[in-house]
């Protein structure tokens, strides 16, 4: 009898180990190997070569080098040690009083990490001001998508530390007036944000969400009030007087709760709280200086104490915490009752990081997939050739590159207006994509913002589930192993707060409605004469090429236009999500079309059709609804989620 093999725990088939090449290479660059001679992400490449000019090499060999970084296995060690060993509270110490200095642990991987985003320049670039040959936020936003997987959370404080700084930026030169201090210490902290010098570099948080409204800020039940010359000498009595760094505490006074605080290990905050002249922005160090007696330390925490870390389906590296505030000393920015203001620069700049966060985690995915099927075996060939797998697959790549486009065209919108559009633009493939007026791209980039965050993210959720699926049982492992590159479901559960941070889906469906219906923005028909304008300008561009898709995109922009001009205001907050979702479909396929024709690139122009294909549909896809109101309509709806008993029979069933 032949003898058959029999397998052990150290015999028989095992799976090759997926190698997982770099996302991006210079097209120049001198390579050894040949799984360096070309990017493994192809449409990370393209986004580069249409949004950068040939002869900016700098940049090109900075993101080269960061798609290197990123998968060294020391710098995975990190990683993988900031998700393995999650964030600790010790709130008291060891006689049972309260623990001022250091209530909050993380992990040597998560201080390291950190350390990397700033010291690569994944906030400074987009600061130097010596640099105008190119767009910066493009520079920056490239680094940070070869290295936001690896990094985990550490890209939550910085998106909340380059939207402090770009807020703070527009205070730089203003005097102190009644808050002696503030010009210095406004320019210190924007110096430290910036800095890429992690032995000075500070990171921020953004302390708004409280138990009474999430994301409604008009609910908010933190109070701030100025002290006065006699509390402000209690104050000094008690050696209340600097922050950690010997700058002066400022002369306000909070007190209140924060329910959902990301970024707590942060240096200083801004917060929203109440005053007798409404919601104002306030600049807080999060440390202070107290008197040294013995061997105690010589800072606390400045009137913060963290309640209790947040315990989430993902993020589980980043420290998420309740904080309960008592004596916060902290400084007024700006004007008071203009809080929301104020810190609607640092909200654009994390919903744009949410959006880009969610093209990273999906690149990650697909990059992992890619190097799986290349290798797996299955009945006896290579999953690589297997045509249902590659079928599915083509589909999760054609999204992921629409995604991927519409990211970086926000990104290098909000990029050249940092800059000088006809400079950063002028000498990129882009010329005639991103308009050269400061006026239209502005107007162009507040509506699509909120559009990018919502639909990118739900996307990459999507996407990610898809690739989990494509490693078979591996991919639903927590695969900390070899680094933790196959860990996609640790990816995967990030993700997940995309749609939810920084305004959910719903919110941002909101905000995209306000923007159509604001008078002072377009004139109250941002879509009929700014947004349309622009489609249809950049579609005689991609002509005669796609001269079948481009009529399938107009279709689509005309039914846009109808259902805008003909139902109100509350018909459009009912189809809210809908909106979003045409907005995002004709955007991207605008970009992918543009893309294609810049080289008549075979798979480009291919991704491009397929999108374009996608959804097909009629002009009166948007016109009001027959039959039943919208608000029957939303009446029946609330029957069928519900549940609601009395129902009325002889009413007819709304058709939806």
């Amino acid at each position: 009898m032949a003898t058959r093999l029999v397998s052990s725990s150290t015999d028989g088939f095992f799976q090759e180990l997926p190698v997982v090449p770099s996302l991006f290479t210079t097209l120049d660059q001198k390579t050894t190997t040949k799984a360096d001679v070309i990017s493994d992400d192809k449409a990370f490449a393209r986004v580069l070569e249409l949004y950068l000019p040939s002869s900016a090499q700098q940049p090109l060999q900075a993101i080269h080098e960061m798609s290197r970084l990123a998968l060294r296995p020391d710098i995975l060690a990190h990683s993988v040690d900031a998700e393995t060993n999650h964030p600790k509270l010790r709130p008291f110490n060891t006689f049972g009083q309260e623990n001022k200095n250091d209530p909050l642990w993380t992990t040597a991987g998560w201080k390291a990490l950190k350390a990397i985003y700033q010291e690569n320049g994944l906030i400074s670039v987009a600061y130097d001001t010596t640099n105008q040959d190119w767009n910066r936020r493009v520079h920056q936003f490239a680094l940070g998508h070869a290295y936001i997987c690896t990094g985990t959370l550490t890209g939550c404080p910085m998106a909340m530390s380059d939207g402090a700084a770009k807020l703070l930026q527009g205070h730089l030169d203003k005097p102190d007036g009644n808050q002696p201090g503030l010009n210095r210490i406004v320019n210190e902290a924007y110096r430290r944000l910036i800095s890429n010098n992690p032995k000075e570099a500070w990171t921020a948080g953004q302390w708004m969400t409280e138990r009474s409204g999430g994301s409604d800020v008009s609910g908010t039940e933190t109070y701030a009030r100025r002290l006065d010359a006699s509390e402000l000498a209690e104050e000094s009595r008690k050696g209340r007087v600097l922050d950690a760094h010997g700058m002066p505490l400022g002369p306000w006074c909070i007190n209140g709760f924060k329910w959902f605080s990301s970024a707590t290990d942060s240096d200083m905050t801004m917060m929203l709280a109440q005053t007798d002249s409404g919601l104002s922005l306030f600049y807080a160090p999060t440390r202070r200086r107290v008197p040294a007696t013995g061997n105690a330390p010589s800072s606390e925490l400045n009137g913060i104490r963290i309640q209790r870390l947040k315990d989430k389906l993902g993020t589980k590296s980043l420290p998420t915490a309740e904080l309960e505030l008592k004596g916060v000393r902290a400084y007024l920015i700006g004007e008071e009752g203009r809080g929301v203001k104020e810190i609607s620069a640092i909200l654009n700049m994390t919903r744009l990081y949410t959006a880009h966060a969610g093209v990273g985690y999906w690149a990650r995915g697909l990059q992992v997939c890619r190097a799986h099927a290349r290798v797996r075996k299955v009945r006896g060939g290579l999953l690589q050739d297997n045509p249902a797998h590659l079928r599915w697959m083509a589909s999760e790549t054609v999204k992921y590159t629409a995604a991927t486009h519409f990211a970086f065209f926000g990104i290098a919108m909000h990029g050249a207006m940092e800059q000088n559009p006809d400079k950063v633009v002028g000498s990129t493939k882009a010329s005639s994509l991103i308009p050269s007026a400061k006026d239209e791209l502005a107007i162009l980039l507040r509506l699509l913002t909120p559009v990018m965050k919502s639909q990118i993210t739900l996307a990459s959720v999507a996407g990610l589930r898809e690739s989990m699926e494509c490693l078979g049982g591996v991919g639903y492992c927590e695969n900390n192993e070899d680094g933790g590159l196959m860990n996609i479901s640790r990816i995967f559960r990030d993700a997940q707060s995309g749609p939810i941070w920084e305004g959910t889906v719903s919110v941002m469906a909101e905000d995209v409605v306000r923007v159509i219906t604001d008078k002072r923005i377009g004139g109250g028909k941002v879509i009929q004469t700014v947004y349309s304008p622009w489609v249809r300008r950049v579609l005689t561009e991609c002509n005669p090429t796609f001269s079948s898709e481009v009529e399938l995109v107009l279709v689509r922009l005309t039914a846009l236009e109808n259902m805008v001009k003909t139902i109100d205001k509350e018909q459009l907050l009912f189809q809210g999500r809908e909106l979003l979702q045409h907005l995002e479909w004709v955007t991207c396929a605008v970009l992918l079309m543009y893309d294609a024709c810049t080289d008549e690139d075979e798979i480009a122009t291919e991704i491009a059709r397929r999108w374009a294909r996608s959804h097909p549909m009629s002009p009166t896809t948007f016109q009001p609804l027959s039959g039943p109101s919208w608000a029957e309509v939303s009446k029946m709806d609330k029957k069928i989620f519900l549940g609601t008993s009395g129902i009325d029979s002889s009413r007819t069933t709304a058709k939806l």
